[in-house]
């Protein structure tokens, strides 16, 4: 047996969101949730027969049984959690603050402690916040589809949760996961798993095999909204990547000739030579087609890209290593790529994560001793939360 407790490497900064969601849900557990569990069942209210009918409970039923069987806790997740035979909006998200018990609350509290911290760095604050509910929305309504006439309340943030882990997946697949394992009596000690490793196995192991095999009837657990929220997190993500990739690329060709004669492929290699990287720049951005920019010598992007990032011109610099790293998978100059996209991104502290992994690529393809040695020390100033220039 074993559960994750940290991951590695962690984003600077502080996950104001993650920690006001994890505050809101536990207040609502102690202050809520908990006191209903404790307390009787008001036998006036007009929500208790609507709860027993939805039950299918017929005939008469004493007061006594009533108060042995159900807890105002019953009725509270009955009103606010959400039943996919009696659409709610409003249970829609209050369903994804409440929690059936402290174990149900601290296991979901501690994979978005884990995990949210780095999605919500690379989001920013606002956009993770809009992630995080429209998961849960979506795990809700994935799970619904599954059982339009159920009357038996969905709650939990674990929807949520795991579209936060579909984000991380897409995004983070060279982070590593501390794990505790359990061998008790033999063995009690902590591991590192690869990130990916891990998620997958959640998915796939706890939630895919157990919702096909029981589609989660009488298990007691939403695996179907746990998967319908991991879809949509790697439906973001992926959203996400596409958005940022094409964006700055789309600006550039809108303003240049879609008919560019061929013989503008050969005034970059001169104007490298003379020491013109200006211009260079200029006429590598003006090549609208793959077939056009594969014509460059690579060591001449690389000349360009680093001189784009000593004048601080990081997007541009970032745009040409990532054209090069993924049109160029097996080029003698993919480390200095993935070296040159990981500084492009460290100025801007939302993306440190990225640069992260960018720099372990460039350790993982390069034979060149001094090129690691540099990954290294900006892999160690960002682990340590130094200032990089």
């Amino acid at each position: 047996m074993f559960f994750p407790i940290a991951d590695i490497p962690k984003p600077p900064g502080r996950p104001y969101i993650t920690w006001g969601l994890m505050a809101i849900n536990i207040a609502v557990f102690l202050f809520v949730s908990l006191p209903a569990t404790r307390a009787q069942v008001n036998l006036s209210d007009p929500l208790l027969l609507e709860y027993l009918r939805a039950l299918g409970v017929q005939g008469r039923i004493s007061a006594r049984e009533i108060l042995q069987h159900i807890s105002a806790h019953d009725l509270l997740v009955f009103q606010y959690g959400f039943r996919p035979a009696n659409f709610s909006l409003q249970a829609l998200f209050s369903s994804l603050f409440l929690h059936g018990g402290f174990m149900h609350l601290a296991g979901n509290m501690m994979f978005l402690f884990i995990f949210g911290n780095n999605v919500e760095y690379r989001l920013g604050h606002l956009r993770y916040l809009l992630a995080y509910l429209g998961c849960g929305v979506a795990a809700t309504l994935f799970f619904s589809l599954f059982s339009l006439n159920s009357q038996i309340p969905l709650i939990g943030a674990s929807g949520a949760i795991f579209g936060i882990l579909g984000c991380y997946f897409l995004w983070f697949p060279k982070n590593r996961v501390r794990c505790v394992l359990f061998l008790f009596p033999f063995l009690v000690t902590t591991i590192l798993l690869p990130a990916r490793l891990l998620l997958g196995f959640y998915l796939v192991i706890d939630n895919l095999l157990p919702f096909i095999v029981s589609r989660d009837v009488g298990s007691g657990i939403a695996h179907g909204a746990h998967i319908g929220g991991f879809l949509a997190g790697l439906g973001i993500a992926w959203a996400g990547n596409h958005y940022r990739r094409l964006l700055p690329i789309q600006r550039r060709s809108g303003s240049a000739s879609r008919s560019e004669p061929l013989e503008s492929l050969r005034k970059i290699c001169p104007a490298v030579n003379q020491g013109e990287y200006d211009k260079a720049a200029e006429c590598y951005f003006s090549l609208t087609s793959r077939e056009q920019r594969r014509q460059v010598a690579s060591r001449d992007m690389i000349d360009v890209g680093n001189y784009l990032l000593a004048e601080g011109r990081d997007q541009e610099a970032l745009t040409l290593f990532r054209r090069l790293i993924a049109e160029r998978p097996k080029d003698s100059v993919l480390d200095q790529a993935y070296l040159g996209a990981g500084r492009a991104m460290l100025k801007n502290p939302r993306y440190l994560t990225s640069a992260y992994h960018y720099f372990l690529a460039a350790i993982d393809v390069s034979i060149d001793e001094e090129l690691i040695a540099r990954a290294r020390d900006y892999l160690r100033a960002i682990e340590e939360g130094r200032p990089i220039f």
